[in-house]
Parts: structure tokens; sequence; C-alpha cells
């Protein structure tokens, strides 16, 4: 019997019946990292690497599931993704293991061009960016989309009490989205900055520095601020349906950050 026969009569022990008859409702394989080409909204593609959790239920009888066919559907020919094609990438991964339930979750890197304010000089800015979709038995799949931008925040009550200046830090502002219809992951960055005392750049000139410096002192905020002011922008979107958004603001006067997270539904 030469080798490809060995192979092929080989037992699948996680096939065989398992007497315990407990249901396990995700088992898959986690912190699997993989290139990514993602499309991105001006049509171009964007090439980076995802930390990937993929994973099923398990019937009560099943002993295992095929770990090998999570990377198989990895491994299949296809073009740039974006949030829209996930469904039809759960869907192939529930096929391939014959699963009723299921979730992927894709963590990455996400690169933006911007330009300086006054200069215009261009430089990358990242983001952290994470797509989730999930079925369950009996239920419509739910797709979300999450961003982390860097912002500046600068304090109301330093500029109120303060003769010169005020304390300003940089925040983390994180928005998830549980998307209706589609919307691309600039959206969301911009809705996040365009809050903010102050957004950020990769690059900056003098006369940027003026400006930023600036514009962060005219348009003080508080952690709550940010909070409200951009759930009230969630509020208004019919794309979204869940949503939340959460804020950490390193303090420069403090060793500590400020913290403040806010979460809804549109109807």
């Amino acid at each position: 019997m030469n080798a490809p026969d060995k192979m092929f009569h080989l037992p699948d022990v996680q096939a065989t019946p398992d007497q315990r008859q407990l249901a396990i409702q995700k088992v898959g394989v986690k912190s699997l990292r993989y290139p990514l080409a993602l499309a991105t909204a001006d049509g171009a593609v964007q090439h980076t690497v995802a930390e990937l959790t993929m994973a099923v239920g398990l019937a009560p009888e099943v002993k295992g599931t095929h770990m090998s066919r999570f990377v198989e559907i990895l491994e299949r020919p296809r073009g740039a993704l974006q949030a829209a094609d996930l469904p039809a990438l759960l869907q192939e991964m529930l096929g391939h293991l014959q699963a009723e339930s299921g979730s992927i979750d894709l963590a990455f890197p996400y690169f933006i061009a911007k330009a300086a304010p006054v200069s215009g000089v261009s430089s990358l800015l990242d983001y952290d960016v994470r797509l989730q979709v999930e079925q369950q038995p009996g239920a419509p799949i739910r797709t979300t989309l999450a961003v982390t931008a860097p912002v500046t925040s600068l304090c109301p009550c330093s500029k109120k009490i303060s003769e010169y200046g005020a304390h300003n830090q940089r925040s983390h502002i994180t928005i998830s989205a549980e998307l209706r219809q589609p919307m691309a992951v600039e959206e969301l960055v911009r809705l996040a900055e365009e809050e903010a005392s102050c957004e950020v750049f990769g690059l900056l000139k003098r006369p940027d520095e003026k400006w930023v410096t600036e514009r962060a002192y005219d348009n003080p905020k508080f952690v709550e601020d940010l909070v409200r002011d951009i759930a009230l922008r969630l509020m208004a979107e019919p794309r979204i349906g869940r949503w939340s958004v959460a804020s950490e603001n390193f303090e420069s006067i403090h060793n500590h950050s400020a913290y403040a997270e806010l979460c809804g539904e549109n109807v």
C-alpha cells in the first residue's frame, strides 16, 4: 500500500460520537495571523495582516470539529475583502464545517492617508479595526465594524481655571457599529475625529502645529462630551443598529486614564 492510500484510510477520531451530550457554542482557531487584502473606500486595495478568530458551534453528539478546514477557507482564492463580503465568507465556512452557527473575527491595522491642515503635507496614520460576523440558528447574520481612532482632547475645566493654556492629551475613541447597510472604515474614523477637540496627524510642519494646538484650545471636551457627541451622530445613522462608543483619555497630569462608554440601539 502506498503513502496516499495509507492517508486515505486513517481513522477520523474527530467524527466519532461523543457520549457526554454537551453542545459547544464556539470551537475553532484563535490568534491566527494571516495576510489580508482590503478594499478601501476609494476603490484601491490595501494589504495588511489580520489576527483571526474563526469558530463554529459543535453538536452534542460530535466529538470534535475539523480545525484544518478553517485555514482551508482562508487559502481559497478571493478578491479584496470588505465588510459586505463577510456574510458570504461566513456561509462558506459553515458549509465547509457542516455547522449551523459560527463567527469570524478579524482584527488588523488600517492606514489612512491624511493631509496636514495648513501645509497640506500627506502622511499615513494607523487605526485599529475589527470586523466581526456571526450566525446563530434561526437568527439573521450580524456584521459589526469597530474602529479605534487616536485623537486629541483638551480639558474644559483646565482651560477655565488656568491663566496659561490648558492640559491636553491623546485619546483613543473606539466606535463599534452593527451594520444594517455597508459603511466604510473611513466613515467611522471621520465621525470620531470630527467630534474630538482635534484630530491627530502622522506628519506636521510648524504652521500645522500652530493650527492643531489652537484648534484643540478652541474646542475643549471632557471624556463625557466625547462619547455623548459621538453617540448623537450614531443615533442619527440609519445604517447602524446596535452601537457603542468609548473614549480613553491618557491624562497628561495624572498617572491614570479618564474613561467613558455609552451604548444604544437604533430602532
